[in-house]
């Protein structure tokens, strides 16, 4: 196995670090490490899973995981880049999105331990519990203590709101970072633990906390960031014609995500396969050398695709994005593949492909309800033009009687001309 640094190089997931000490100490197995996690919403996505693949290597040397929910920090709310001041969130709700999240990441790295064979050492903590007991004198001795409002104040995010005579910022924003920065030194006196990660737009922050563990402790601990990604078009990488790509498939599909990956660029392709896959990055070099003779072929934007939704959600729902994709654009049996699809799969296809409920509508209340026109002429003058299809049949028969032509009384399929599919289920 590669040094943990040559790894992270290798795979264009090193930005910055702290100390390259951190590297030998991470390498010789059983450190604790840790990556925190706002539950501002019920699930994370594409950026977090960049950091995730990052934990994955580290972990794969025998450390430790702690996976931090911010819950505490989440009732205030980070200032970050915003105009103004946010709502607060409920109690009940960050609650929520503490479990939400802290089952999503279960799920993907006992998905991930299933199918590599692989131990990976992990835990969960939640913020809340490090306050719970805690009166405010205790945190104004032992955080603010040791942070100058010199520093806060030379904070990027923070001297914006109080430069702009059109804005301000609160107390309460304002004391946000206290708590991002006790989080690190209450866990290194606890656990010793000695690392942190997290995206480049937070390395002014990861190294205060540092600075406070080494003043507060007399302690050397460690900060390490990842790259932000954009795509070969200067695109935010977690974003897509769809926004935000969530790792939780009620939100996001796992066929969505397929396709954003489908979509990947060739100049893009080695950077995605090295980042977001555990392929060693020597095969990978290989097979993209391969790739660019039948970059038409698109065989390794199959491979990236499939790699990333079986880490996130597994085997068969992998399996079942890619016969989505191959049923929507390469598939001329589609409906022998809908005779063989079970109930779960269906409802699978359904969400994938803009799915509707029927409800006893007639031929053109159909095709408006499935949105594939506006109205009921529309409708009538497309079929007059021979745009319908029903389960790849042309539809003629304007007085057709739709809830016959149901799969095995379940599930049909409407297309109009050569690319607008829709499902509709009983």
């Amino acid at each position: 196995m590669k040094t943990l640094k040559q790894e992270l190089e290798d795979r264009w997931l090193l930005y910055q670090c702290s100390n390259e000490k951190m590297f030998d100490l991470y390498d010789k197995w059983g450190e604790m490490f840790y990556c925190w996690f706002d539950p501002t919403a019920d699930s994370l996505h594409l950026w977090n899973f960049i950091g995730f693949m990052v934990g994955v290597h580290i972990m794969r040397r025998w450390n430790t995981y702690r996976a931090l929910t911010w819950w505490a920090t989440g009732m205030i709310w980070d200032p970050g880049w915003k105009d103004a001041e946010r709502s607060f969130l409920s109690e009940e709700t960050l609650d929520n999105n503490q479990v939400a999240i802290s089952n999503q990441i279960w799920w993907i790295l006992n998905n991930l331990k299933d199918y590599t064979w692989e131990e990976f050492s992990y835990n969960f903590v939640n913020n809340k519990d490090f306050y719970t007991d805690m009166w405010y004198l205790d945190f104004l001795r032992e955080v603010w203590k040791y942070i100058t409002i010199n520093v806060m104040m030379s904070k990027d995010t923070v001297k914006k709101r109080i430069e702009d005579p059109n804005q301000s910022i609160s107390y309460t924003e304002f004391s946000y970072m206290l708590l991002q920065w006790y989080d690190f030194a209450k866990m290194y006196k606890d656990d010793n633990l000695k690392l942190q990660i997290w995206g480049q737009d937070q390395w002014g922050n990861l190294v205060t906390w540092t600075e406070i563990i080494r003043k507060k402790y007399d302690a050397e601990t460690y900060a390490l960031t990842w790259p932000l990604i954009t795509d070969a078009t200067w695109r935010k990488f977690w974003k897509s014609e769809w926004n935000a790509m969530f790792l939780d498939k009620t939100k996001t599909s796992p066929y969505f995500i397929y396709q954003y990956f489908m979509n990947t660029s060739d100049e893009d392709i080695s950077r995605y396969l090295k980042m977001l896959t555990l392929i060693e990055t020597e095969e990978i070099d290989e097979l993209v050398s391969k790739h660019m003779l039948s970059p038409e072929k698109r065989e390794w934007q199959k491979l990236l695709a499939h790699k990333v939704v079986e880490i996130i959600h597994g085997t068969k729902e992998a399996e079942l994005a890619l016969r989505i994709s191959d049923f929507m654009f390469w598939g001329d049996n589609r409906v022998d593949i809908l005779k063989t699809l079970t109930d779960d799969e269906i409802l699978t296809f359904q969400n994938a492909m803009w799915g509707f409920e029927y409800n006893d509508e007639n031929l053109f209340e159909t095709i408006v309800t499935s949105w594939l026109e506006k109205s009921n002429s529309n409708s009538r003058n497309a079929v007059k033009s021979g745009a319908i299809y029903i389960n790849e049949e042309k539809v003629e028969d304007f007085n057709l009687d739709v809830n016959s032509k149901f799969i095995n009384d379940k599930v049909m399929l409407v297309r109009k001309w050569k690319k607008n599919f829709r499902i509709l289920t009983k």
